[in-house]
């Protein structure tokens, strides 16, 4: 049986991933982090604050971030020390320690008025949806 040779196939558009860096991304350091923090705070952007603080602290992944509700942060109008979470990709808990300024700034955030009556930390502003999404905390990040 002879063997068919079809012509080469040229692609129509550019690969999404030629020239960008893929995989998993470098750590930021100290000096950037301070930035993105005093930025924020100058700003007076209380959620996004709370949101940066509990990320570096926490170390956690996009998904379980934007999932935390309330009671896992508080309890008894006091905010935690000591966190525990089960993470949603492996289901095994997680604990960190929250800092002393990352504390301060959930506080400070707990108490804004577009937090009255919500269970999630980090709720969203469409009312279908009960806490931002991934998408929008890459966005966020991505504009850091």
């Amino acid at each position: 049986m002879p063997r068919v040779q079809l012509p080469a196939v040229t692609p129509k558009r550019r690969a999404w991933n030629k020239g960008r860096l893929v995989g998993q991304k470098r750590p930021l350091l100290p000096k950037p982090v301070w930035a993105i923090h005093a930025r924020l705070e100058l700003a007076g952007n209380l959620r996004d604050l709370a949101l940066f603080n509990v990320a570096i602290d926490s170390k956690l992944r996009g998904c379980d971030l934007v999932a935390l509700k309330v009671d896992d942060l508080i309890r008894n109008e006091r905010v935690r020390e000591r966190v525990s979470v089960v993470q949603s990709k492996t289901n095994k808990p997680v604990q960190f320690e929250l800092a002393e300024n990352t504390q301060e700034t959930v506080k400070n955030w707990i108490r804004s008025p577009e937090m009255i009556g919500c269970q999630f930390m980090f709720p969203s502003r469409f009312h279908d949806r009960p806490h931002i999404s991934t998408r929008q905390y890459g966005r966020l990040v991505r504009h850091f």
